[in-house]
């Protein structure tokens, strides 16, 4: 046999080896982007990796993949076409954050829900060792049992809200409350954590939620968290080890924490600014070398938040009369929709004064962060962005819109002290723009002062904020905690796999015949 044939052979013998794990995430950037990150850190640690995903989605990540793949990683997307046309959307409307109404949202979500059956056939062609799959896909438990392999449970927010929901679904202690403002207490925390109604989502608050819409999605989705091999949080042990003991216990299974994982594929890429389309981004990095050190708010409200023309008109003025230096972004569909011209004539405003800088749409956002002018942002409490600040060391302004971005609050202002929360009171679907839920403009400014001024709270939070970013650098390195576990995570894959293959190899040698007797 020819030496290239030799090789041939060995090159399968080692692909056949090596351990092959599927990600299917889900459609939304908030979940998307987490897994995504994931997925290319399971490559570099040598996992065969493959991204099943629709069209549209995967251009938005297929310029990392390809690099990945460049630089010698075994990672691919598998691309599965979704149904636009037959749910009567138009082409390359796949993502969730592309719905502009109830309808819209109905139409994607049912476009997702007929993939179901594509993509469990594609699971049986591939035919591999574990598959990882965002917590709105519960039908893969299924699958994964059909194929006798593991199946992770991927959640893209906090142990500490996980936590809290679990036990707040379990004892309603806001049923017999006599208003929706009144305030209960989360039963069984390590801390003392109060909410009240109004802050949770509707499919919780509501007595009969499940014959909710959304509480016939949700019961599923927790459910086959229970029978899954394992979850994986992008989260670290340092950040809320407190929530990681407790949702082992009560959640009774395996978990491993392996974030921030936003930081962690990041951090020997020079180029922070590698998601999207920079523009101007010399002119804004010029913008903020001009000022002191952590002396610029960031505003952003992640990629799904909608808000009235009347909470941005109070966001203006808050931030303008704070007179503290900012960055804001505002949706391009909000400057659209400026009937007044009101956000122009306040972005030239602030051109003038040279206090505020306006960024339309899109943001390097961890360019921004790592900024040594910037000293503070404030977010939605999505928890990709917390990580990311986090990761830097920054203190936050929390304004907290739906789901589970309450109790993200909570662990940031009640539980590690790093937050400053803005008085948000309604939890509201984020399809749903509310006026009367609007954020005031003094309390607006009111909560710049105390993060971005000079108060003794001020450094104090700043400190605590500094170690967790040092806490989330050290925990990514060789020998840190979720290093470790993402390795150990690997290793027992691979244990699984080779136990699994010597089941089957015993199986040929020895088939079992109905009557029990093994074949002589």
């Amino acid at each position: 046999m020819s030496i290239s044939g030799d090789s041939k052979r060995m090159e399968s013998q080692r692909s056949h080896n090596q351990l092959h794990v599927i990600f299917l995430p889900y459609p939304t950037p908030g979940h998307m982007i987490p897994m995504i990150d994931t997925a290319r850190l399971f490559a570099k640690h040598g996992v065969n990796v493959t991204i099943i995903t629709t069209h549209a989605n995967a251009s938005t990540f297929q310029r990392s993949i390809d690099s990945d793949f460049n630089s010698g990683y075994s990672i691919k997307t598998h691309l599965i076409h979704f149904p636009s046309a037959q749910v009567g959307l138009p082409h390359g409307v796949e993502n969730i954050k592309d719905a502009t109404s109830f309808e819209m949202f109905g139409k994607i979500s049912r476009g997702l829900s007929m993939l179901q059956d594509p993509i469990e056939l594609l699971f049986q062609d591939l035919q591999p060792d574990c598959i990882v799959t965002d917590m709105m896909l519960p039908w893969t438990v299924e699958a994964a049992a059909k194929l006798n392999i593991p199946r992770l449970y991927y959640y893209s927010s906090s142990y500490f809200s996980n936590c809290a929901s679990h036990f707040i679904r379990k004892y309603r202690p806001h049923d017999d409350l006599v208003s929706d403002t009144q305030k209960f207490t989360i039963p069984c925390l390590p801390h003392t954590i109060e909410m009240t109604p109004l802050t949770l989502a509707d499919w919780i608050r509501t007595k009969n939620s499940a014959t909710g819409s959304f509480g016939a999605i949700f019961g599923p989705i927790f459910e086959s968290e229970k029978r899954s091999y394992g979850t994986l949080y992008n989260s670290f042990h340092e950040l809320e080890s407190d929530y990681e003991k407790l949702n082992k216990t009560t959640i009774g299974i395996k978990s491993w924490s392996v974030g921030p994982v936003s930081t962690w594929i990041n951090k020997d890429d020079e180029n922070k600014s590698n998601r999207g389309d920079i523009g101007k981004e010399g002119e804004l990095l010029n913008w903020l070398s001009s000022k002191p050190n952590e002396s610029v708010l960031y505003v952003s409200f992640g990629s799904l938040t909608r808000l009235s023309h009347e909470q941005i008109v109070e966001i203006a003025y808050g931030l303008e009369n704070s007179s503290h230096n900012f960055i804001w972004v505002v949706r391009e569909k909000d400057k659209d929709e400026d009937v007044d011209g009101f956000l122009q004539s306040f972005e030239e405003r602030m051109k003038e004064s040279n206090k505020g800088y306006i960024i339309w749409n899109w943001a390097p956002q961890l360019l921004i962060l790592d900024h040594p002018a910037t000293g503070g942002i404030v977010t939605h409490c999505g928890w990709n962005s917390i990580l990311e600040s986090l990761s830097v060391g920054l203190p936050m302004i929390t304004w907290p819109m739906f789901g589970e971005q309450f109790y993200n609050e909570k662990l940031l202002v009640d539980v590690l002290e790093i937050g400053v929360s803005v008085g948000s009171k309604v939890n509201k679907f984020w399809l749903s723009i509310g006026e009367d839920a609007v954020v005031r403009r003094e309390d607006i400014a009111k909560a710049v002062e105390i993060l971005m001024g000079s108060s003794q709270e001020s450094k104090e939070m700043r400190i605590r904020a500094k170690k967790l970013g040092d806490a989330a650098k050290r925990t990514i390195e060789k020998g840190g905690d979720s290093y470790n576990n993402l390795v150990q995570l690997i290793d027992e894959l691979k244990s699984l796999k080779k136990s699994k293959a010597i089941g089957e190899k015993q199986h040929l040698i020895n088939p079992v015949h109905c009557n029990g007797d093994k074949r002589s």
